[in-house]
């Protein structure tokens, strides 16, 4: 018996070493390129105040604000005005801006959520980027708590931190009002980005998160995923060049309306979390230095 349970234990090593370098060579072999940072033109303007075409700003010029709010919109019609009217109302209580406080940028297709934050990151004018998801799901007056984590990070290695929010202090409510499954599946999830992309953060899918503006130009430039994961990409790429993180916790309330299909985006989000390790592991994706957008 015990031979035979010691060669059902070498077959069954072979064969996950087998399916390991099996996934190994289709990550690699699939592998898309950097995406473009190309505009299209209708991309390159906005639309001031008397309804003029403007020339948008870039990441690499010098930055002419204190912040900059980048807000990801897909169909969100319902949220976003009320979330606009809160990051609104507080950030004029904190400083008087002119008629150029908000831009929109119209794409010409979809990016996907990453895609966009990055377009707007690209156009921010901000010394510190903050991005915020469209539902207002995180009271925005904690932007202070992100500025003062941010401040406690420093000296900042060539000017470059992060201050993510957490809902991980929420963690125990949210268990109480999930389903077996749903708790399952979120514990799934956190061990494949702990084993696989990054350590030390409890909570890499909260929509808040600040930024310098060097720490946005490094991060955003070597990011290959456009869609649901590229929070965790963005973060694995932090880490590679050791740009110190903040994790710092935030009020939040779930907002109806998520576009979020559970075990679905979970399923497809744990693929692209193995997919990220594997396809930097392989060479397949560089890190790369500062790009410039075409």
């Amino acid at each position: 018996m015990a031979p035979l349970l010691l060669q059902l234990a070498v077959l069954g090593a072979a064969l996950a070493a087998a399916a390991l370098v099996l996934i190994s060579i289709v990550a690699f072999i699939t592998a898309t390129k950097m995406p473009a940072l190309h505009r299209h033109e209708e991309e390159k303007f906005f639309l001031n105040a008397k309804g003029q075409k403007e020339t948008l700003p870039s990441i690499w010029d010098l930055p002419t604000k204190q912040l900059s709010v980048v807000v990801p919109s897909y169909n969100e019609e319902k949220r976003l005005p009320v979330m606009m009217d809160e990051a609104l109302s507080y950030l004029e209580k904190r400083q008087k801006y002119g008629s150029d406080k908000v831009r929109v940028i119209t794409l010409v297709k979809n990016r996907g959520k990453g895609g966009a934050i990055r377009m707007g990151i690209f156009s921010s004018r901000g010394e510190k980027i903050l991005m915020a998801d469209a539902d207002g799901a995180t009271k925005f007056p904690d932007v202070e708590k992100l500025e003062k984590g941010l401040n406690d990070l420093q000296p900042w290695p060539n000017q470059m931190a992060i201050a993510c929010g957490s809902r991980a202090h929420l963690e125990k409510e949210s268990i109480a009002q999930r389903s077996y499954f749903r708790t399952l599946l979120m514990y799934g999830f956190h061990f494949l980005v702990w084993f696989l992309c990054v350590k030390g953060i409890r909570d890499t899918q909260c929509g808040f998160k600040l930024f310098t503006r060097e720490a946005a130009s490094q991060t955003f430039s070597s990011l290959h995923i456009e869609r649901w994961a590229f929070d965790v990409e963005l973060l694995y790429i932090a880490q590679c060049f050791k740009i110190p993180i903040a994790e710092i916790a935030v009020n939040w309330t779930e907002i109806e309306g998520s576009k979020l299909v559970p075990f679905w985006s979970w399923l497809q989000m744990g693929k692209d979390l193995l997919f990220i390790r594997l396809r930097y592991m392989t060479g397949a994706w560089r890190l790369e230095q500062t790009r410039k957008m075409n």
